[in-house]
């Protein structure tokens, strides 16, 4: 293993702080009240491999690793089980007032218990705590595994929605409180996909890597998901994301491009002029701790008691979590079969299967087990026999570690899942006795472990025979087996998947230096500005922009949602709303201007301007030569004849060739020629050739969508061109555009705002309160300071500013408090005077 310090960065084009902020689910520990009524901790088990990469960093090489992680549900004190806090057991009368005190004091009980100074607690104190967990367990967990929800009318979903962009952005906030320039930040798992965008919204030069530990499903399951592209963009907010197997990032990388159209390659996606690595690596153990553990006298003492109690018998054991994706039900299904097949076996082999239930569980499936188990034992059962020894609990370590040494066969038949680090260990217990190792295909493991007997779950039969089979294996094939999958785990170690990952995540960043891809909008910024301005400028385009690309643009007419919104926002007079687009006067003035005379309208890229409240259109071109529009149709007629579906659209002062209903490689064929050729014949004339959203477009030069903007911003009247008293210019301005012409608005925003801040003329927080947004596909070069992915988002985006949508339905950066209320809201408000009052009570 080659590991990976910081000073190999001293030389580097970058900043490299030497702290790695891990962010985890949950902290290693669990927090419950005593019978005292305090609060105390106990180990939580779960998650080790990870643990084990933060304390393989803090104690073996000059990284210096924060732990960042939610609390997890607190639990009550139960009296009749003193040992054990299950999770049933959670509060149900104690609203979790935490103060201040009792968080630093429990604050300094988890760096206490774990020696480690740097581990930072996210606090979110609810009574019904699991509302943190609903999205991700049961909407992302399911579908990742290819399980398709109950379909239901949404409205449930989408409270587990709000509260699970609330959970990734508490994350966010406690992130921002610690970090420092140079910092890497390692995100794991589903339960924060949206976080590398939110802090790439604040954090533009962060260092930040993705590891997914859950399979990725194909593209046809994955768009099953409501809100799959704002999870995608909320993961690509990342360097470099990491997967346990090729063929999870296959699929991710699948995803991207086709849900979200955006550029791709094996091993990378291109977004907003930027990528992001995609690496495969599957997680490891720490093998030199675990052989250490698992070979000592007391583990051996337990060893012999199994032995003891199961007489001369074979034992195969199982250790599972109990879910549908596990293959609990599969593995007792293939052992009732190979009883059934192989009855000289019946008597003389036993099937020790451990279960433990996860904090989501289905009753249903455990009933179903409960069943199996009972008419195997049944069927094949005596007074002292007993085939399967089922156990629903989680045993201790050492007694772990005993079933994994005294086995003779492991079984594992998992249908789906990332790694099951259960095979990693059984293969260094078996280091000395060498049983073989059963592993469903299916499991991610399957990648590393490809020398044991692999089986298909699904096929009974099959999982039978080769249970047999292992069962009667020559002890020289054993030894030849286990060397090889020894060799296999011992090369893929912990720290080998640790050093791997960061070592791949900071060639991407060495690599693109300071060349970062434009951010999400931080909608919760922008509504912050909105409300705080005085007098706001909204700059639409419309096709791609208030509106989705169709085939036939005639079609392309504002939908009952886009009608509403304007509606509001026309009616607060302190909004001034301009739509400047490349459609024809005919079309905005009976779309938009018969029903919104509030909004000035910009037709042809510019070329006539209409101000709010007026009839009469001004021509901007008309002291100008225009005869080049007849040579640009007869050529625009000689590829409609060659390209069907094509047509010629003549305005008043542009041409435009479309082919969005030509074949589309045809249409792009064709366009490249006509628009060389265009350019050939049109070189001395003061005009622009542009290619476009599926056509080719001839029009002056001298006028374009950013002048007109230059005039709005600047001037108090756009044709008089008297410049607005800087008391009169706008405080917010937003523009949205899709297209290559939009640029030209976005370039002029971008200077007018850095004139602005030359000069001091900027908010104290330093916000000009400028916001030039590019909407559509991220595989475009734009200089927007942020994107929004579709029409849809667009809308839903205004819908946020007139009141309409809630803030919770995308990621952004908020303040909230530590019951998850934004700061300073009514509900936050509320929740403070219920604790002041519930505090004075007791």
């Amino acid at each position: 293993m080659s590991r990976i310090e910081p000073s190999d960065f001293d030389s580097a084009p970058i900043k490299v702080s030497g702290r790695i902020l891990n962010c985890m689910t949950q902290l290693p520990n669990q927090i419950y009240k005593t019978k005292n009524d305090e609060w105390d901790l106990k180990p939580l088990r779960g998650s080790s491999a990870l643990h084990a990469s933060n304390s393989f960093l803090s104690e073996h090489t000059k990284w210096e690793p924060h732990l960042i992680a939610w609390t997890g549900e607190l639990f009550s004190y139960n009296e009749n089980i003193p040992h054990s806090i299950p999770t049933n057991q959670s509060i149900e009368n104690d609203p979790l007032y935490l103060s201040e005190e009792d968080k630093t004091r429990v604050t300094e009980k988890i760096h206490e218990a774990n020696n480690d100074k740097n581990i930072h607690p996210v606090w979110l104190l609810r009574k019904d705590q699991e509302r943190w967990r609903k999205y991700a367990e049961n909407v992302i967990w399911p579908i990742f595994h290819y399980m398709q929800p109950a379909p239901s009318d949404g409205r449930e979903e989408e409270q587990w929605w709000h509260d699970y962009v609330k959970f990734n952005e508490a994350y966010a906030a406690k992130i921002k409180s610690i970090y420092q320039p140079g910092d890497i930040i390692w995100i794991h798992d589903y339960y924060l996909l949206l976080l590398p965008q939110i802090l790439r919204m604040e954090l533009p030069q962060a260092y930040i890597g993705h590891f997914l530990h859950l399979p990725f499903p194909s593209s046809e399951y994955f768009r099953c998901l409501s809100k799959r592209k704002l999870l995608l963009d909320g993961i690509l907010g990342a360097n470099q994301i990491g997967f346990q197997n090729h063929s999870f990032a296959r699929h991710f990388i699948s995803c991207c491009a086709r849900l979200l159209g955006y550029e791709v390659t094996p091993d990378s996606v291109h977004i907003h002029s930027s990528m992001v690595k995609i690496v495969t690596l599957p997680l490891g153990i720490d093998v030199a701790k675990f052989e250490h553990d698992a070979f000592t006298e007391h583990v051996e003492s337990k060893v012999q008691t199994l032995k003891q109690l199961n007489g001369n018998r074979k034992i195969i054991i199982g250790r599972d979590r109990l879910d549908y994706v596990r293959g609990v039900v599969q593995k007792l299904q293939a052992f009732e079969m190979f009883l059934e097949i192989h009855p000289e076996w019946v008597g003389k082999v036993v099937l020790i299967q451990v279960s433990f239930k996860p904090f989501y569980h289905s009753s249903k499936l455990d009933k179903q087990v409960n069943e199996l188990v009972a008419n195997i034992n049944a069927k094949y059962g005596s007074l002292d026999y007993t085939p399967v020894q089922n156990y629903n609990m989680r045993v201790n370590r050492d007694e772990y570690l005993a079933l994994l040494r005294v086995a003779d066969l492991c079984l594992i038949t998992s249908v789906r899942d990332g790694m099951n680090t259960t095979a990693l260990e059984y293969i260094v217990c078996q280091k000395e006795t060498k049983s073989p190792l059963i592993l469903s295909e299916f499991s991610g493991g399957a990648s590393i472990l490809q020398d044991c007997v692999q089986v298909n779950p699904w096929d009974s039969v099959g999982v039978a025979n080769s249970i047999n089979e292992c069962l009667l294996m020559p002890e020289d094939v054993k030894t030849e087996i286990e060397t090889k999958l020894y060799q296999s785990v011992s090369q893929n170690t912990n720290q080998d998947w640790t050093c791997h990952f960061l070592q791949n995540l900071m060639e991407i960043v060495v690599k693109l230096n300071s060349k970062h891809g434009t951010p999400y909008l931080n909608k919760p910024k922008l509504l912050k500005r909105y409300n705080q301005a005085k007098h706001r400028l909204f700059l639409f385009d419309y096709d791609g922009t208030l509106t989705p690309i169709v085939r036939d643009p005639n079609a392309a007419i504002p939908s009952a949602k886009l009608t509403g919104i304007l509606q509001e926002l026309v009616a607060d007079p302190k909004n001034e709303i301009w739509i400047i687009s490349g459609r024809d006067q005919e079309f905005l003035e009976k779309w938009i201007g018969s029903q919104f005379p509030q909004i000035g309208l910009s037709a042809e890229h510019g070329c006539f301007m209409k101000k709010a409240g007026e009839k009469e259109w001004i021509n901007l071109t008309e002291r100008y030569e225009m005869s080049w529009q007849d040579d640009a149709v007869e050529l625009m007629k000689h590829y409609t004849e060659r390209t069907p579906g094509s047509f010629v659209e003549k305005k008043k002062a542009a041409v435009v060739w479309h082919y969005r209903k030509a074949d589309p490689e045809l249409g792009m064929y064709q366009a490249a020629k006509c628009k060389a050729e265009l350019l050939s014949r049109m070189a001395s004339l003061d005009v622009e050739v542009m290619s476009g959203k599926a056509n080719v477009e001839v029009r002056p030069s001298f006028v374009n969508k950013g002048e007109i903007v230059r005039r709005l911003v600047l001037n108090s009247d756009p044709f008089d061109g008297k410049k607005r008293d800087f008391n009169d210019i706008p405080d917010f301005i937003m523009c949205l555009g899709d297209d290559t012409t939009d640029e030209d608005m976005f370039k002029v925003l971008n200077s007018v705002e850095q004139d602005w801040m030359d000069h001091g003329h900027v908010a104290k927080d330093g916000n000009s309160g400028v916001f030039p947004v590019t909407v559509g596909p991220a595989n475009k070069e734009t200089v927007a300071k942020a994107y929004l992915a579709d029409p849809r988002q667009v809308l839903d985006t205004l819908g946020l500013l007139v009141g309409k949508v809630s803030l919770f339905d995308t990621a952004g950066t908020v303040e909230l408090d530590d019951r998850g209320h934004l700061k300073d809201s009514e509900s936050a408000l509320r929740s403070q005077k219920a604790r002041l009052a519930y505090t004075a009570g007791r």
